[in-house]
This record gives C-alpha cells, structure tokens and sequence, in this order.
C-alpha cells in the first residue's frame, strides 16, 4: 500500500487481493517492527516480515481469519521472547488446540512465548503458552476492562469492539501516538522565544508529562529574552501545541448489519483515516449477507456515509464473484472526502499444477527417470 502522506509512525501494507483471505500487516516505521490484523493464508509473506511482529490481532476464529497462526509460529518460535494475541472470547482455546496438536519434545529454554488476550465486554482473560513448557497452556489473572484500548505501545495503541457475526468478532481501531508540533503563531501569542528548552519541552512530552519539575522557558520582554519557570508545563504545551488529530486505521470483518453492530462501529471507528472493510457480497445478493451476517456493497455504502472516513479499502470479497470481482467498485457511493483504494484479484501466488513443476537434474546413478513425477 503506497505510502499516501497520512501517516506519521505507521505504514499500512495489505498483503491481499480482493478475493484472498484478509491480511493487513502495519508497519511502525521508526521501530521497524509490526503488528499483524487477521492471519489467514499467509505463506506470501517474507519471513523478515513475521518475525518483526510484536501482535496479531485476531477478529474470529474462522479459518479464513486464523490459519495463517501457524506460519507465523514456525518463524518466531525459536526466538526468546513474547508474541502477543489479542482476539474474542474462546480465542485461547482455538491458539491451544493448534499448538497441541505438534509434538513439542525438543523445546529448549530460548523458544518464545505466546501470550493470549481474550477480550470480553467487561474484561481481558489472560492466558500463556511457554514454549520450553512445551506450549502447555497457563491462566494468567484477569484483567478489568477500563476502556476500549487493549494494547498499547510507544507509537500506537489498539481499540476494540465486540460485534456479532453470529458468534463474537472483534473490530478494531489502531491509532497512532500524538506527535510533538508546534504553533509557530501560538508561541508568538505566548511571546515565547524558541530556544534549548523546546528540546527538554519535546523529551516531556513523548515521556507523557510523567517528569515534574518547572520548566525554564524563553520569554520575550522586548529586550533581551527573560528566563521563566513554568510550573504545569502539560498545559504550557497545549497552549502552544498545533492540534492535528492522530492518523487511525479502522479495520472490520465480519459483522452482520445489525443495529448493535451498527451503533458499535458509528462508535469506534468514526472519522477514522483509513477503514478497511469486508463487502463480501455485491448489492443484489443482499439476502445471502443477511443470512451469512456480511456485508455487501450497499451497506458499505451505508456505513461510509455514516463514519466517513478519509480513505476506504474493501476486501474479502466472496469468491462467487471470480468471474469479474471489479464489479464491487461499480457499487460503491462514498460520502464527498472518501477516496477509494481499489486491489488487484489475488495477491498470493497461483498454485501450481503438477505440469508446471520443475523438473530436477537427474545425477549419473540415475539413468532411469520413468515412474517420476517431474
């Protein structure tokens, strides 16, 4: 995904085609680590690219939405340190029964460690699994639900919503950390001087203002710039800050259109930079949404003009619509301001027949080839 001038800290990449399992992989650009949104198919991936991740954040336990886990696994797991996975209740069972079902009698104390999030409407179930325990499953203490964050790093935090897909799915809002700007034209209403200070002013602020102790400022007095102590410098900053709204990035599939469902996204993911949404089905198949709790075209439509965002990705198209998938663009009317962002067919390699296969180089002890396969 180009990178569009929106984003400060992070790098959106969907690694799918309009028609392939969904998989949006975000980079944080000054870490150069990432967090993963849904991991069906995903053997496409770069192997450098799965082990930069430090969370997967699982909608539902759907194959389409979770197969992809173990690749993920058989590249990090001899690494010594923790993978997080956030995801709807019943994710930890789903995460336990994938890892049991491997012979683990060659652990050794460096394989990592995956640490499991159930996220609950009123708590955070917390489960472990050490891989030199061989992955056995250990309950951790639950954890009281103050707020919709469930994860939060230096240059990001992750919101969640529960909706229904005819069993709990969870939608999600990722949004970057506030960047330290300055009002050149504020400063000059405060009559303050730039100086050393705004250096000591910036570390305060990526430290969340947790650093007390007056700050020392410039002030303009008309002749030589007078020293002052500013006691509550959080305030200082907001008055001279330039206020620019985080960039976020919306990510939904699958949901039902239902009045809850409705509500719960018109909540969370309203106004955000980039939404990235499942329309599963065109306009006229609308019964088959209602029934497999999709969406379709005129619902994203609905939904757009309701949360408008500035940029829109649709995916998961339903593969009925092989024949010319490009018609789900025909369909949507977005709300003046919405850009679309249109997707190739399929991202992941076509498979491969048994004809197009390479032929290996026969060695002299074999002088013989019939019966092979090649």
């Amino acid at each position: 995904m180009p990178n569009l001038g929106l984003f400060h800290y992070l790098q959106p990449g969907f690694f799918s085609g309009l028609l392939d399992d969904p998989i949006l992989c975000i980079n944080v650009r000054p870490t150069g680590r990432g967090i993963l949104v849904d991991c069906g198919q995903l053997h496409h991936l770069a192997k450098r690219v799965l082990r930069s991740l430090d969370a997967i954040f699982v909608s539902h336990a759907h194959m389409d939405h979770l197969m992809g886990f173990d690749q993920v696994l058989r590249h990090v797991l001899v690494a010594p340190r923790t993978i997080r996975v956030y995801g709807p209740p019943g994710i930890a069972g789903r995460i336990g029964h994938k890892l049991a079902g491997y012979d683990w009698n060659l652990t050794e104390e460096s394989w990592c460690t995956i640490a499991v999030s159930e996220v609950h409407p009123d708590r955070i179930e917390c489960f472990e699994f050490v891989g030199s325990r061989g992955f056995t499953p250990r309950h951790l203490p639950t954890l009281a639900r103050q707020n919709r964050i469930i994860y939060r790093a230096r240059h990001l935090q992750v919101e969640a919503e529960l909706c229904d897909h005819k069993l709990p799915v969870l939608i999600f809002r990722i949004t970057e950390a506030p960047s330290f700007l300055l009002d050149r034209q504020r400063l000059r209403e405060e009559r303050l001087v730039p100086g050393s200070w705004l250096k000591e002013l910036k570390k305060r602020f990526y430290g969340e203002f947790r650093q007390s102790g007056p700050l020392e400022v410039w002030r303009d007095t008309g002749e030589e710039p007078a020293i002052e102590e500013i006691d509550d410098v959080e305030a200082l900053y907001r008055r001279i800050c330039r206020a620019v709204q985080p960039a976020s990035i919306g990510y939904m599939s699958d949901i039902g259109m239902t009045p809850d469902n409705l509500a719960r996204v018109n909540d969370l993911l309203s106004g955000v930079t980039l939404l990235v949404s499942e329309c599963t089905f065109l306009a006229e198949d609308q019964e088959k949404a209602r029934i497999s709790a999709h969406l379709c075209t005129s619902d994203l439509n609905r939904i757009c003009h309701m949360i408008k965002p500035s940029l829109l990705l649709p995916m998961h198209l339903s593969k009925s619509y092989i024949g010319d998938p490009q018609r789900l663009y025909e369909e949507l009317d977005l709300p003046k301001g919405t850009s679309l962002l249109q997707l190739p067919d399929y991202m992941t390699p076509r498979p491969r027949l048994p004809s197009e296969l390479p032929c290996p180089t026969f060695r002299q002890n074999c002088d013989d080839p019939t019966g092979f396969l090649f």
